[in-house]
C-alpha cells in the first residue's frame, strides 16, 4: 500500500472523528451532562482532518513505469511543463491535480479471431493489393509512451492516443502499405520490404504524437475465398504437373536402364563371341602347329606313318594281310604285341 493510500484513510478517519465526536456531544448535552473541553477537541479533531486532507491533497506517487502530467489552476498554461518523475511528488493541495500515464510498453492488436484484439470480432484491416486483390491483414503495434513527451500526448490525446492514433494511423498505412504490392508479393519475400515500410511510416507518425514504436508484427495475412479457391487450383495444378514430371522422369528412367541392360548384355555378347573366335583361332593354330610337326617328323622319317598305323590296331593282332598287289606280309613288332 501507498503512503498516498494511508495518508488519504487517516484523513477520512480524522473527519468521521470529528463527526463522531460532534454527535457524542450532542447526545450528552441532551441528557445534561457537560463535556469538559469539548470545544477544543472539536476544534483540535477538525485541524487534524485538515491538516491530514491538506497532505493527503498535495503529496502524490509516481510508479516507476508511470509519468505524471500536473494539471494547475495556477499555472498561465493551465499545466507543469515537466512531467512528474517516479517516487514521493508534492504538487499545490486543491488546485492542482495529475493524470498518470504508463510507459511501459503496450500491444494493440487487431485480428480476425473474435477475442484476440482490443476489439472483440473481426477487426482484421481490409486491404486491396496493388492488382486488386482483397486481403485481410492481423497485425498487433507494440509501443510505449514517451517519457520525454508525455506532457505533448496528454495536449493532444489525453487518454485517447490508443484507439485515435494507434489504431487509426496504423490500419491506415498497412492499408497504404498494401496498395504497393501485388498479392503474390505479400506472400513472398516482399512481405518483409512490406513490414519495413509499415514500420518507418508508423515510427515517423507515433514520434510527431509523443509515441515511440518498438515493433509492428504482421501476424498474418488472409485472402478472399474467390483468390483462395484460385490459389489452392493453382497449388493442386502444380502438383499435378510435378508428379506427371515425376512419372515421366521415372519412365526416362526405366528406359535407360533397360537401354542399358541391353547394351550391357550386348556387350557381353560380344566379348563372349570374341573370347570364342579367340579360342578358336589359338585352337587352330595349335592344330596347325600340331600338323606341321606331323609333316615334319613323317618327311624326316616315312615309316613313322606306318608305326603309327600299326600302333592303332588292335593288341590281339599279331600279322596282318596286305592286298594281293602288295609284295609282302610282314611281322608285327615286338613292342607293340
Amino acid at each position: 500500500m501507498r503512503i498516498t493510500d494511508i495518508i488519504s484513510g487517516l484523513s477520512v478517519i480524522f473527519w468521521l472523528a470529528a463527526l463522531g465526536f460532534i454527535a457524542f456531544a450532542s447526545v450528552q448535552a441532551a441528557r445534561g451532562h457537560k463535556i469538559n473541553n469539548s470545544r477544543s477537541i472539536f476544534i483540535g479533531l477538525i485541524l487534524v482532518a485538515l491538516l491530514v486532507t491538506t497532505l493527503s491533497a498535495g503529496l502524490v506517487f509516481v510508479e516507476p513505469q508511470e509519468r505524471g502530467v500536473v494539471i494547475s489552476a495556477i499555472s498561465p498554461k493551465g499545466y507543469r511543463e515537466q512531467a512528474l518523475q517516479p517516487g514521493l511528488r508534492w504538487i499545490m493541495p486543491f488546485v492542482e491535480r495529475v493524470v498518470y500515464y504508463p510507459i511501459s510498453r503496450q500491444t494493440y492488436t487487431m485480428s480476425i479471431a473474435t477475442f484476440e484484439g482490443q476489439i472483440q470480432g473481426d477487426d482484421s484491416i481490409t486491404a486491396r493489393t496493388a492488382d486488386g486483390q482483397e486481403i485481410f491483414v492481423d497485425a498487433s503495434v507494440i509501443y510505449q509512451i514517451n517519457p520525454e513527451k508525455v506532457v505533448d500526448l496528454h495536449i493532444l490525446w489525453q487518454n485517447r492516443y490508443s484507439d485515435e492514433l494507434v489504431r487509426a494511423q496504423s490500419r491506415g498505412i498497412i492499408r497504404d502499405a498494401v496498395s504497393q504490392f501485388g498479392v503474390e508479393d505479400v506472400v513472398t519475400d516482399k512481405r518483409f520490404e512490406l513490414v519495413e515500410y509499415v514500420n518507418d511510416q508508423l515510427r515517423s507518425k507515433f514520434e510527431e504524437n509523443g509515441l515511440t514504436l518498438v515493433d509492428f508484427v504482421l501476424r498474418n495475412i488472409t485472402f478472399s475465398p474467390e483468390y483462395a479457391a484460385s490459389v489452392e487450383q493453382k497449388q493442386v495444378a502444380e502438383q499435378q504437373a510435378k508428379q506427371a514430371a515425376f512419372v515421366v522422369e521415372q519412365k526416362k528412367q526405366e528406359a535407360q536402364q533397360v537401354i542399358e541392360t541391353a547394351k550391357g548384355d550386348a556387350e557381353a555378347a560380344v566379348i563372349a563371341a570374341e573370347g570364342r573366335a579367340k579360342a578358336r583361332m589359338v585352337e587352330a593354330q595349335a592344330e596347325a602347329d600340331a600338323l606341321k610337326l606331323i609333316k615334319d617328323a613323317i618327311a624326316n622319317n616315312p615309316d613313322l606313318l606306318t608305326y603309327q598305323y600299326i600302333t592303332k590296331l588292335a593288341p590281339t593282332i599279331d600279322t596282318m594281310l596286305l592286298p594281293s598287289e602288295s609284295p609282302f606280309v610282314f611281322q608285327l613288332p615286338e613292342s607293340v604285341q
